[in-house]
């Protein structure tokens, strides 16, 4: 019976939305597949990892009769992507045991299974709702999203703190050697903030799926749950269950030996000298004298480099070392022509911060060269 007649594209683009979550290995073998719904025109997809659950609608059916099944996420993604033009036709037909991909190439007969047996995960109260624009969450996502631990025993590292308080809206993320805090502007009245943690695939699949438009996102948090509905898309996800870190304790705040430089020099100057830089460690050392940035780096085969860039500086000297994977996350998403940098000592936490606004703030421990 066939149930879905459309363009390549029209079943493209719900099937990309929620397969983004599809991992390779599975530890049940129906979270590989996509729970596709049929009732008159409308099609809905999920899937879920247990953890997330993205469901989303397409007006692509067609026939009267309702129809319920599963297909694998993987292979039908990627033969329709091998298919060429967006607008060639495909069609679905199910049968007992299987469905069939028809397409102008040819014909792909694809394994199911029951749909009945596919999880669903159990909605939670969640009384914190707060409406921003996409492009808002995408930018504070964005943001600090590169400072997020992976796999860190400190699982509530393994995420992003997303607060909403009283007129604003914050993201913060920490791996414990570098700290990332982007404020954002909102109509939120919540007198005591409302925090939860983003688990680190959520956030990133968000990033995917966030239009960089006003479009409005509903955001709804709970103690176990949350979730984002845009675009025709509801994305649930299990929050981290864990204490934060005192995140505001982190963010020096008398910093007073400070310098402007340009962006772009810097990273040029930077990713020159990470060439020769230990491979393990990916130390630079900065020593900061009036008037200059001195950048050195070193290796094992006791090669050598040094960038000097020309900065506004008279305070006095500083001798430091930084990771530099941790400077080229945080200068790479920046749009800006300059960054201020502002230091206590050689020792204490640098601070990095946009010239022109205090919506963000970039904390960065030095490392021993």
């Amino acid at each position: 019976m066939q149930f879905i007649k459309c363009t390549r594209e029209a079943l493209l683009k719900p099937l990309q939305v929620v397969g983004g979550i599809v991992e390779g290995r599975q530890t049940l073998a129906i979270l590989s597949h996509i729970l596709v719904e049929k009732t008159g025109q409308s099609v809905t997809f999920t899937t879920t990892d247990l953890e997330i659950q993205i469901r989303t609608k397409a007006e692509i059916g067609i026939g009267e009769e309702s129809v319920k099944t599963t297909l694998p996420a993987t292979k039908l993604i990627t033969l329709l992507n091998a298919i060429p033009g967006a607008t060639s036709e495909v069609s679905l037909d199910k049968s007992e045991k299987s469905v069939e991909l028809r397409t102008t190439c040819g014909k792909y007969r694809l394994n199911q299974m029951t749909a009945e047996e596919y999880p669903s995960i159990p909605t939670s109260e969640m009384p914190t709702e707060v409406v921003l624009p996409a492009k808002t969450l995408r930018h504070l996502l964005q943001m600090v999203h590169f400072a997020m631990a992976q796999q860190d025993i400190r699982y509530y590292l393994n995420g992003l703190l997303f607060v909403v308080g009283e007129g604003f809206v914050r993201a913060v993320a920490t791996d414990g050697h570098r700290l990332a805090c982007c404020d954002a502007q909102s109509e939120t009245a919540f007198a005591e903030p409302v925090e939860a943690i983003i688990p680190r695939k959520t956030v990133l699949q968000l990033l995917k799926l966030l239009p960089d438009s006003e479009e409005p996102v509903q955001i709804c948090l709970g103690e176990s749950q949350a979730k984002f509905s845009f675009s025709g898309i509801e994305f649930i996800t299990k929050v981290i269950d864990g204490k934060y870190p005192d995140y505001n304790r982190v963010i020096p705040t008398g910093n007073d030996k400070i310098f402007l430089v340009n962006r772009e020099t810097l990273i040029g100057a930077l990713k020159r000298a990470a060439i020769l830089a230990n491979e393990k460690f990916k130390g630079l050392r900065w020593i900061i004298t009036p008037g200059a940035l001195h950048i050195q780096s070193t290796n094992s085969d006791m090669e050598e480099a040094v960038e000097d860039i020309a900065i506004e500086y008279d305070g006095e000297e500083l001798d430091l070392g930084f990771n530099v994977t941790y400077l080229l996350d945080v200068l790479g998403n920046l749009k800006n022509t300059d960054v201020r940098f502002a230091f206590s000592s050689s020792q204490g936490a640098t601070l990095l911060t946009m010239p022109e606004s205090e919506q963000f703030r970039y904390v960065l421990m030095p490392m021993r060269i």
